[in-house]
């Protein structure tokens, strides 16, 4: 089954590209231009991953993201020209799960866009390594069906996020180095980019953790990485 996939860009230019490279590569693909009609699609249309500019008319991608996140745990991966630390730690920090920087080689793209999908697949279904309902503390974690509950409430976390608490898990005080945890979730070679592991840490810990800033799970070892406890 064609993987379905909503480009939203407002450079006509770059949009076309996009949208006509995906199709060659096999997937099926909705573009819009602007945040608005982003927002109205999802409420109409199933995808299985978003690609998001953050520069946009009427709505900016990151108050997209915002309400993308309020109902949806798909793959986002952010699309923009702006590549400071503070741009992507803001739109990860609001649930996206990668960021690429214009310009970019469309084989850099098309490695990132088949990566996100495959995970978010992987973590979804019911052929997972790790089957079952694991209770640990105050959390309840279902990974065959996707779902994580703290003191009997559902929370909401993206695939990332997800993949995250999937690896600690599953290896119990093990510890991962920050290069571990980015090649094994992102599957891609590490580049030194500490930003982004920080930021889906801090934004796991926020869900799970009583007090995130004394965690009782998700451990930090300085200069290390990091190991769950539990």
């Amino acid at each position: 089954m064609q993987k379905r996939i909503l480009l939203v860009e407002d450079d006509e230019a770059i949009r076309e590209m996009v949208e006509k490279f995906l199709i060659m590569e096999g997937f099926d693909v909705t573009a819009v231009s602007n945040g608005e009609e982003a927002v109205q699609t999802c409420l109409t249309k199933s995808f299985d991953l978003i690609i998001l500019d953050i520069m946009m008319p009427k709505l900016d991608g990151l108050e997209v993201l915002k309400r993308i996140r309020e109902k949806e745990a798909l793959p986002i991966i952010i699309m923009s020209a702006k590549d400071s630390d503070v741009d992507k730690a803001l739109g990860l920090g609001l649930g996206a799960d990668d960021y690429i920087a214009k310009p970019f080689s469309m084989l850099e793209f098309s490695a990132r866009v088949k990566a996100a999908i495959r995970r978010a697949t992987q973590y979804s279904s019911p052929m997972a390594e790790a089957q079952g309902t694991m209770t640990i503390g105050n959390l309840v974690i279902d990974v065959v069906n996707f779902s994580v509950h703290k003191d009997q409430q559902q929370l909401k976390l993206t695939s990332k996020e997800f993949a995250i608490l999937k690896l600690f898990i599953t290896n119990r005080n093990r510890v991962f180095t920050k290069q571990q945890i980015y090649q094994l979730i992102w599957n891609d070679e590490y580049y030194g980019d500490e930003n982004i592991i920080n930021v889906h840490i801090r934004r796991l810990r926020e869900k799970i953790e009583d007090d995130p800033s004394n965690p009782r799970y998700i451990k930090t070892l300085w200069g290390i990485g990091y190991k769950f406890e539990g």
